[in-house]
């Protein structure tokens, strides 16, 4: 369907903030499938869904390729065009949750801390921290790193009931070996390359210990003693 462009603006860490216009559900986790354009490039593209608000849905990206470079230039009242949500989100749980986002991973986050009570962020970023005035709207405490810093290394994850993290690949790695043998349950949503993001195509497999996964239609969240990575 195509809607259309209420902002899209740089935020820095190489992240835009894309709002769109119109009436959404979604469940946290998910994501949609975006394009801008006609015939090239040939795939649309997967973007989380960072918040959805009355007039409107949100979404974080970063600027990675041809598709990107176009949703980038788009201009208050432009068209796009969206297909979702897809995919299976975050579970809802209860007890002490930390949120663990790293980069473009801090996106589908936000709707988490908007849907579970006592939960703090902990977000990782390359250069300096972003957005920490607004996932403090809706956690309970939020921690930052930057630089050489990761944020698994001031993460204490016994302190926790749940894990639930976003982020590159070795990252959720890092929190598998930390939730390793403890009482901490983790899910972990994935950021594999998708195309089609309906299961058709099976770009995005990924392996879990009940065999191969499509993550665009079985995750992209998995509970972490399911998925291997």
């Amino acid at each position: 369907m195509e809607y259309r462009v209420l902002e899209n603006e740089y935020i820095g860490e190489g992240m835009y903030y894309l709002k769109v216009g119109g009436e959404f559900e979604a469940k946290m986790g998910q994501f949609y499938m975006l394009r801008a354009w006609d015939k090239f490039p040939l795939l649309s593209r997967p973007i989380s869904i960072y918040r959805i608000e009355e007039d409107g849905i949100s979404f974080l990206y970063k600027l990675v390729g041809a598709g990107t470079n176009i949703i980038s230039n788009l201009k208050k009242g432009d068209p796009i065009k969206m297909e979702g949500p897809y995919g299976n989100g975050f579970e809802k749980v209860e007890g002490k949750v930390a949120l663990v986002g790293g980069g473009i991973g801090i996106a589908p986050l936000y709707m988490v801390g908007e849907n579970i009570e006592n939960c703090d962020a902990y977000l990782g970023f390359r250069e300096r921290p972003i957005l920490e005035e607004e996932f403090g709207k809706v956690t309970s405490n939020v921690y930052t790193t930057s630089g050489d810093t990761l944020i698994t290394d001031i993460l204490n994850v016994e302190k926790y009931d749940y894990i639930l993290a976003c982020g590159p690949t070795p990252m959720l790695k890092k929190l598998l070996e930390m939730t390793e043998g403890t009482k901490t349950r983790i899910q972990v949503s994935l950021e594999n390359h998708m195309a089609c993001g309906v299961g058709a195509c099976l770009v995005c497999t990924c392996k879990t210990h009940s065999g191969n996964k499509k993550t665009c239609k079985d995750g992209p969240v998995f509970w972490g003693e399911d998925v291997i990575l």
